[in-house]
């Protein structure tokens, strides 16, 4: 029988604390884990990490992402997306130049640019502040052409399906699953942070990338905290109304039912408070977001929150950031360049600032998605697809790099499953179990975060590019 996580201890400790936990929801207190019963026993750290992910929501067209671009694999990626290709001449000024060229699984070497709209990002490449993964994907093992056709090694369930491979990125199970693997790292970790609430934070909804097990979901809006109305304010005029609406909703119950839900409601209060005087205090910042990104937004009060982190007693914070559209069956020439310009814009901005906050050492964003797109196209759009391209910022990454290997740009090739669907040759485990060490995890609990990392070799478990 596997030992359990958390000890009774931790759970004694969480009852001793728990006057300074909180989830706070959005509008209402109702957006919350109730499996959280205990403080997950962490190593103390004394310094500050926050991990960001910034998932693009309908599957990222990786083909016009990050593209080819040497004399030997534009022709051939050409080839393979004629209406859709990205002209050479418009990819000049993102030309990636490595400190080492990547190379395919025969030794091939590639050229590669970004997408004309994340010219933002190249003075970060440059500055070895970027990395690039390649062919990252959903794997529960190592699996190759051969294997998947003969389906002779367990896959992720429902394959190409958004809900199921956006719950799979996010939580190394379909959808349904309780946690996510941002959220289990709070587990281990948020006993390290004076206030636990704080520690995994969704500015953009609901997601089980940041529900763990004991960590829950703490959802912000781009304002900051969302408070109760009526007793934000007095309610009809009447501070006395929004007293009585306070005792309400937080008074002792003996029901079970009621008194969980008042236990939250105090908690949500609670943490409003405690988060609006933080954010008040925080400094303005110097870089400008850019307007009408929705993205930035969320950046921006991401990065208010991590200026604040002294204030609302946090150490280590696992955010979630996202940006939707990425769906694109058709329209990829008209509708992915403004998508691709937010994203270079917003994530820009947001090192920008924390470089000038002199935190950017303690950050790492990076990108997620449900899946990669279909090199083929299908008109002016491309279908589902599996393995695609991501990317890596921050101050402590070793940057101007690609990690994995260079997918092989050939129709039905040895990485091509069908349409151009990389077969990924990195597993979403790796990548995760990477940012996780950064991040203050020690092996075993790699193994405890993201289970299938132990079908993957030890000495490739992690990737090393932070």
């Amino acid at each position: 029988m596997k030992k359990p996580i958390f000890s009774a201890a931790s759970r004694r400790a969480f009852l001793r604390h728990s006057r300074d936990l909180s989830i706070a929801g959005m509008a209402t207190p109702w957006a919350l884990n109730l499996a959280t019963m205990a403080e997950a026993a962490a190593a103390t750290a004394s310094d500050y990490k926050a991990l960001v992910c910034v998932f693009l929501y309908g599957g990222n067209d990786y083909g016009n992402t990050l593209i080819p671009v040497d004399t030997t694999h534009y022709p051939l990626y050409k080839a393979q997306r004629p209406t859709l290709a990205i002209s050479a001449d418009a990819l000049a000024a993102t030309t990636l130049n490595p400190i080492t060229p990547p190379l395919d699984r025969n030794g091939e070497t590639y050229s590669y640019a970004l997408a004309p709209g994340l010219l933002p990002l190249m003075p970060l490449w440059q500055a070895g502040q970027m990395a690039v993964m390649l062919n990252v994907g959903t794997l529960i093992q190592p699996t190759t052409k051969a294997q998947y056709l003969a389906k002779s090694v367990k896959l992720p369930p429902k394959l190409f399906s958004h809900n199921d491979q956006q719950s799979y990125w996010q939580a190394s199970a379909p959808e349904g699953a309780p946690s996510g693997w941002g959220g289990r790292m709070g587990d281990l970790l948020q006993s390290g942070n004076g206030l636990s609430t704080f520690t995994c934070v969704n500015v953009s909804g609901n997601a089980v990338f940041v529900s763990g097990g004991n960590a829950a979901q703490y959802q912000v809006s781009t304002s900051g905290s969302v408070a109760i109305n009526g007793i934000k304010s007095a309610m009809y005029g009447s501070t006395v109304a929004s007293d009585a609406l306070r005792t309400l909703l937080t008074s002792q119950r003996s029901n079970w039912f009621e008194a969980e839900y008042g236990r939250v409601s105090r908690r949500s209060i609670d943490a409003n408070e405690v988060l609006s005087k933080a954010l008040a205090g925080a400094p303005s910042f110097a870089t400008n977001f850019p307007s009408g990104n929705s993205l930035a937004d969320q950046l921006k009060l991401v990065a208010r929150m991590i200026v604040s982190a002294d204030a609302i007693q946090a150490k280590r914070q696992v955010f979630f950031v996202s940006l939707g559209g990425f769906d694109n069956h058709d329209g990829i020439l008209t509708v992915h360049p403004g998508l691709m310009d937010k994203v270079g814009q917003a994530l820009s901005a947001f090192y920008s600032v924390l470089s000038a906050q002199g935190v950017a050492q303690q950050v790492t964003s990076f990108t997620a998605s449900d899946f990669g797109r279909t090199l083929a196209g299908n008109n002016d759009g491309s279908d589902h697809g599996w393995g695609s391209m991501h990317f890596v910022v921050g101050g402590a990454v070793r940057g101007q790099r690609f990690y994995g290997t260079a997918p092989i740009v050939a129709n039905n090739g040895a990485d091509d499953v069908g349409q151009g669907r990389l077969l990924p040759s990195t597993s979403v485990d790796q990548y995760a179990a990477t940012l996780a060490k950064w991040f203050g995890l020690s092996d075993s609990q790699l193994l405890e975060v993201l289970p299938s990392l132990v079908n993957f070799n030890a000495s490739q478990r992690t990737l090393g590019f932070v």
